[in-house]
């Protein structure tokens, strides 16, 4: 997907959260949530991007839902959305599952397939019939046929063909998925298969169309705001390259919300850091060959689903937000936790987690601010109780954790060789499985792995480039401490 369409298949998705939260903020909750599709596509509007205003909105109300923080697998469409509203009030618990598919927005898209095009020329070499070693070219009529029956989709004539004659379409969030987990079902929609997907996200990010979508908590956060509950946040160092403002003045920010403090995550970190780095010597001196990082939710889901042969060389190590969490609950055993993430993973681990009652991502964050009129550039600066380390801050970068475990390790520096899987695909999955079907890894004995390019500030729930990203964070890393080992 294009930077282009991914901006505009997040307008569609922020605006319908806006109106929500300013539905929520109004008198009447209920009535003007049933009222959202109706006020963005109106009887006379000519902005239409279906074949007509009924369709557009029937798949915003889908998306208010989605806000809403319910399943559209389970919607019966008959309920109206001032229902929906009065159900969502009510509430105690977010859904365990933290994606849904709209199928009235899903396209339905073709299967992928490998197929040959009138650029072809049937040329003497017939170099993509020698290099087929399942037998699926052959020629017809004058040029080469593929039979998609016995064609494997590998490309291995695509790149063959000296014309660029053999081309193959895809289905955005089948080849997004690293995993295998959403196909289209019987009925030709996307379907995610939850005992298989790793709530990465990618496929969120890969729709053209917005049809995968994330089941928001903001109703049930900004309602404990509202019942003067000690709500407490979880601030992501990944914030500062997404939003344009400091930490300190997103720590104003949040308090503007209603939060009644802010903890920065990368104090967490700091303690991640620490325990990791005590994990590995303890690894290294019972001779194992390698250990992971094990901060990344979607990793952690990833081993637990497809690669268990590889738990044993998994740090136990717990993540940032576990450690800052704990905190929170230790000093504010009555605190409602928020932890504020740039992707949809973290949702899984939350729910597994007493002590983190709600995930909000950045694309909802961005929503409460301009719903209640927050200018965060404007904000003044508050600092932090606690000053957290360069490296806790720098977790949010591919290479971060590693750098940190390094710069806290006690041992021979020759004896840690850091190495980084920036981005879970295909490949590097199936190179984790290599190393732990070897016990050893041939790049180093210090595994960082991420399920997004980038680290965390290319989480799929971001709202800047990762270009832009990398360097505000990095520059707001170099204003930490250095930590103690």
């Amino acid at each position: 997907m294009t930077e282009t369409q991914e901006i505009e298949t997040k307008y569609w998705k922020r605006e319908v959260l806006i109106r929500l939260i300013k539905a929520f903020m109004s008198e009447d909750f209920a009535e003007n949530t049933r009222l959202i599709p109706y006020d963005m596509r109106p009887k006379a509007s000519e902005m239409s991007f279906r074949c007509c205003v009924y369709k557009e909105r029937a798949i915003l109300r889908s998306r208010t839902v989605a806000g809403l923080g319910f399943s559209i697998e389970e919607d019966d469409e008959r309920t109206l959305l001032s229902e929906i509203a009065k159900k969502a009030l009510k509430r105690e618990r977010a859904e365990e599952i933290p994606l849904t598919v709209l199928q009235n927005a899903c396209k339905g898209c073709p299967g992928a397939r490998v197929y040959v095009t009138d650029l072809c020329q049937n040329c003497l070499a017939k170099a993509c019939m020698k290099t087929c070693r399942f037998g699926a070219i052959s020629v017809k009529k004058n040029r080469a046929f593929i039979d998609d029956e016995k064609c494997k989709k590998c490309g291995v004539c695509m790149a063959a063909c000296p014309y660029g004659a053999i081309v193959k379409t895809i289905v955005p969030c089948e080849h997004a998925c690293p995993v295998g987990a959403i196909s289209k079902a019987e009925d030709g929609y996307a379907h995610i298969d939850m005992d298989k997907c790793i709530s990465c996200g990618k496929c969120v990010s890969a729709c053209p169309f917005g049809a995968v979508h994330a089941k928001s908590q903001i109703i049930d956060v900004l309602r404990k705001i509202k019942e003067g509950k000690n709500v407490v946040a979880m601030m992501a160092p990944a914030i500062v390259g997404h939003l344009p403002c400091t930490a300190e003045q997103m720590h104003t920010a949040l308090k503007k919300i209603g939060f009644s403090k802010v903890y920065e995550v990368a104090q967490g970190a700091d303690i991640t850091t620490r325990v990791e780095a005590q994990d590995f010597a303890e690894r290294m001196e019972r001779g194992d060959g390698f250990m992971t990082t094990s901060c990344c939710a979607a990793y952690n889901e990833l081993v637990k689903k497809h690669v268990p042969e590889l738990k044993p060389f998994v740090s136990e190590t717990k993540t940032p937000m576990y450690y800052t969490a704990e905190l929170i609950k230790k000093e504010h055993p009555d605190a409602i936790t928020v932890f504020l993430s740039p992707c949809f993973a973290k949702r899984k681990e939350a729910f597994d987690n007493p002590n983190i009652n709600h995930i909000l991502n950045f694309e909802e964050l961005g929503a409460i601010l301009i719903a209640m009129e927050i200018d965060v550039q404007d904000c003044t600066s508050e600092a932090f109780d606690y000053v957290s380390s360069k490296e806790g801050r720098a977790f949010a970068l591919s290479g971060g954790v590693a750098k940190a475990v390094q710069a806290a390790w006690k041992g021979n520096p020759e004896d840690l060789r850091p190495t980084t899987i920036n981005g879970l695909d295909k490949a590097s999955i199936r190179d984790l499985k290599v190393y732990a079907k070897t016990g050893k890894c041939p790049l180093g004995n210090l595994i960082e792995v991420m399920s997004c390019s980038g680290g965390c500030i290319g989480g799929n729930a971001g709202l800047n480039t990762l270009k832009d990203a990398f360097k505000k964070v990095d520059d707001y890393s170099k204003s930490g401490e250095t930590i103690t080992k």
